[in-house]
């Protein structure tokens, strides 16, 4: 027979060294074991004794709250926040560190300062050869024409006064490839922006290799935007031409040179433009620049341009223009799709000429 004895169990009188002195065969063992167990140890901390485990042997127990340790584990130790006795201008100031920047649909800034003004001489404009050429007759009668532009202008408007800022009042012009009609939509942008009230609109001339926004009016170009890009000492204020047509300025291209692709590129081009838009909410720019796919400007003009008017031709531009046009201007945000010469309806309804009878 195999004989059966009892597994020594660790005591509070094991020797030094972590063993429990074997007591095979003592009757009385079983019995006292409990009064000699350390009083609330686990079976892991009866064990620790027995095989040298003496790193996890129980802590003293503590006799008040006041003795729990108070340092923090390092997986959750933070640093814990001050409270600082603060006045209502530095909580104002705090609180507007925080606050997230509105730059859309903020309302405009009160101006800190006078706009620069354009000269006072005004240009006669040749009214009919305004008409001649198709363009809409500043002051007369409404016609589709004028309806049309009248649609398409107030969505520029609009997006300026939401956004509210310099940048979103310069509206840039332009087309995928030349004789899609871009000056004629810049013109009849220009002079229907002219009727609004109070309102300044400057036309740029920015196709200096062939430029045609002052024949277009009917008079002679002289110095204009590339002149005062090329010279610091030139006002690009002084360049501007007041027309007879209330709120309608005109700005020359101006002296063609090698360099003009550099000069438009410049930090003086966006110093031009901050100083024709700076504190002048009522002001629009609009910038008939050379073909998207034809030239370099047009690209270097969409930098500084809030808004950007593609003009494409029902019967001409492909949509592989279009798309090619519009990652080369993709430096402006907001870029608006204008279709010209268009026959076709969908409601199959066009404008007429309403008005009223005068007897």
């Amino acid at each position: 027979m195999t004989e059966h004895r009892n597994i020594p169990l660790p005591s509070s009188e094991d020797a030094p060294n972590g063993k429990a002195a074997e007591r095979a065969g003592d009757p009385s063992f079983g019995k006292d074991q409990e009064t000699r167990r350390p009083a609330g140890a686990s079976l892991f901390e009866r064990a620790s004794g027995q095989f040298g485990l003496d790193p996890f042997k129980p802590a003293a127990p503590r006799r008040s709250l006041a003795d729990l340790p108070t340092a923090t584990p390092k997986r959750a130790r933070r640093a814990a926040p001050k409270v600082v006795a603060r006045t209502p201008a530095a909580v104002s100031a705090q609180v507007s560190t925080i606050r997230p920047q509105r730059d859309f649909a903020a309302a405009p800034a009160e101006p800190t300062g006078e706009p620069v003004r354009f000269p006072a001489q005004v240009q006669h404009v040749d009214r009919q050869h305004l008409a001649e050429q198709g363009f809409i007759e500043p002051g007369g009668e409404a016609s589709t024409l004028l309806e049309e532009f009248r649609i398409a202008k107030r969505q520029l408007l609009s997006s300026a006064r939401a956004l509210g800022t310099d940048r979103s009042r310069i509206v840039l012009v332009t087309s995928p490839l030349p004789g899609e009609g871009k000056t004629f939509c810049s013109v009849n942008l220009a002079i229907a922006m002219a009727a609004e009230r109070n309102a300044e609109i400057l036309l740029i001339d920015g196709d200096v290799a062939k430029p045609s926004i002052s024949r277009s009016f009917g008079f002679e170009a002289g110095r204009g935007l590339m002149d005062a890009l090329a010279d610091p000492e030139v006002r690009v204020e002084d360049l501007v031409i007041r027309t007879d047509i209330d709120g309608l300025f005109v700005l020359p291209a101006g002296s063609a040179g090698l360099d003009e692709t550099d000069l438009l590129a410049s930090d003086r081009m966006a110093l031009t433009f901050g100083r024709l838009t700076e504190n002048a909410a009522n002001r629009m720019i609009i910038v008939d620049s050379p073909p998207t796919l034809a030239a370099s400007p047009a690209a270097e003009f969409a930098k500084h341009a809030g808004q950007t008017v593609l003009v494409a031709r029902a019967d001409r531009t492909g949509r592989n223009a279009l798309e090619d046009a519009c990652h080369l201007l993709s430096a402006c945000a907001d870029i608006k799709l204008l279709l010209n010469g268009a026959d076709f309806s969908p409601s199959g309804r066009r404008f007429g000429t309403y008005h009223a009878d005068m007897d």
